[in-house]
């Protein structure tokens, strides 16, 4: 049976919410085994009573999630596995976005826009999906620039040998790239790494170190000359507004012709710096209009928001824009893609997003967790959204990890420039398409491969 302190403590969130609260966590400040009505008890079944009823008033699948009653699992973890939904409704897959984590781990990420970590992802779903493909390399897919990683040299297109001596090939059939995500600052990790034939040994020792939100912004031009802003989004973040503003600004007075946003590694973030990115494309077109609406059940509809588009400096004034993406565009930023293609032409390349049109409101529990629930679907101005099996890509383009993100030459780039200038991208037999990747298994890890999978309406 739930405490009458969790009952309180929990209420507060509810009656946060239901005003309209949409900060990036909604904060319980509560101590634990407190007396008074405004402490939170943090035993174990008093936090499930508690997440019963946050389940029951806020879970965008209330009416249709499982509801065990609390203490019937051993922890915490299997007692939130057992109130997800499950599938039953042929309108909507089964939950398996919703998860919880630290919420020292949530607030470091998305509010000082900092992660513990090595740095360096790999392209893991490539070699496991639809079946492990363990004589496939293990390619280094992206290195974060301010990370020990970056720091200790490692590129895109280095090929991981093994790591503390495990072949990469073990870890790819068995599915695990866990030696990636450091559990503690000062985590080291022996790996080995082949490029160009040449193999060298790099210890990372794991730390705490800031993203870069957006780590490349250029002008290249198209074969026949076109000027084309290229900008690479790789987090909804507070911290990516100033690099915004500062491409713009470039790409603006360099009067680019067009604009390539590449959203291939971006699992999505607050809805505010997604609406802003894409308020740079075109305000003529969109200033005022619908961004996106936000839908919570019929329990919370008075919570139901509409963003809309704004009117940021140096915007450009663009009928087209190139997106590329791939099975990790994720939540805020495949919001992007659906809430500009009713306004501008929007030319995707590269392959099927992850398909998560949901997202939540973030709350601390009082106990040191924060619990990201689904609470909301999103559609955009013509009412489109529910695309549960991702964005399907005009022109399927298969990543080349030995090229650098932004070299003209880079596979998806290139499309991009082509078509540009009035080439057809290219036509890839059925047989050699890349998977849509939607049924990946998002919820578990929120660092997943270094991108963390969310739609926060802020």
């Amino acid at each position: 049976m739930k405490s009458r302190r969790v009952t309180s403590a929990w209420g507060r969130v509810r009656r946060s919410l239901a005003r309209g609260g949409v900060a990036v966590l909604v904060a319980l400040v509560a101590a634990c085994g407190g007396d008074s009505n405004d402490t939170l008890s943090c035993d174990v079944v008093s936090r499930q009573g508690a997440l019963h009823d946050y389940f029951f008033d806020w879970y965008f699948w209330y009416a249709l999630s499982p509801f065990p009653l609390p203490g019937t699992q051993p922890t915490l973890d299997a007692y939130f596995e057992s109130l997800l939904y499950t599938g039953s409704d042929p309108s909507f897959p089964a939950d398996r976005w919703s998860f919880h984590q630290s919420t020292s781990s949530f607030v470091q990420f998305y509010g000082y826009g900092q992660t513990l970590g090595y740095g360096l992802a790999v392209a893991g779903l490539e070699v496991t999906t639809p079946t492990p493909q363990p004589a496939a390399p293990l390619w280094v897919r992206y290195v974060e620039p301010q990370s020990p990683a970056a720091a200790a040299g490692v590129v895109r297109g280095d090929q991981v040998v093994s790591v503390n001596g495990r072949p990469a090939s073990d870890m790819i059939a068995a599915g695990d790239f866990s030696v990636f995500t450091p559990a503690a600052a000062g985590d080291t990790i022996h790996v080995v790494l082949e490029n160009a034939g040449a193999q060298r040994n790099v210890d990372l020792v794991a730390s705490v170190f800031a993203l870069t939100p957006v780590p490349t912004a250029t002008v290249v031009a198209s074969p026949g000359g076109r000027r084309m802003g290229y900008l690479v989004v790789k987090g909804m973040l507070d911290q990516a507004a100033d690099p915004l503003a500062s491409a713009f600004a470039v790409f603006a007075s360099q009067g680019v012709d067009e604009l390539v946003i590449d959203l291939r590694y971006n699992g999505g973030g607050l809805v505010s710096i997604g609406r802003l990115l894409a308020s740079y494309v075109n305000p003529g077109l969109t200033a005022g209009q619908t961004y996106a609406a936000l839908r919570f059940s019929d329990k919370r509809a008075n919570a139901n928001t509409t963003y809309v588009f704004r009117t940021p400096g140096n915007a450009l004034a663009l009928t087209r824009v190139y997106v590329l993406q791939g099975p990790r565009t994720c939540s805020a930023a495949e919001q992007v893609v659906n809430a500009l293609k009713p306004f501008v032409d929007v030319v995707q390349i590269g392959d099927t997003s992850c398909g998560k049109p949901l997202g939540f409101q973030p709350v601390d529990d009082g106990c040191g967790e924060t619990f990201a629930v689904i609470n909301f679907e999103t559609v955009n101005a013509n009412n489109e959204g529910r695309y549960f099996d991702g964005l399907a890509p005009q022109c399927v383009v298969a990543e080349d990890f030995s090229k650098p993100l932004g070299a003209l030459d880079e596979p998806l780039l290139a499309v991009a420039r082509n078509d540009a200038d009035g080439i057809a991208c290219p036509v890839v037999p059925a047989s050699t398409r890349q998977r849509p990747l939607s049924g990946s298994p998002w919820r578990r890890p929120p660092s997943l491969e270094g991108e963390r999978p969310a739609m926060i309406p802020r």
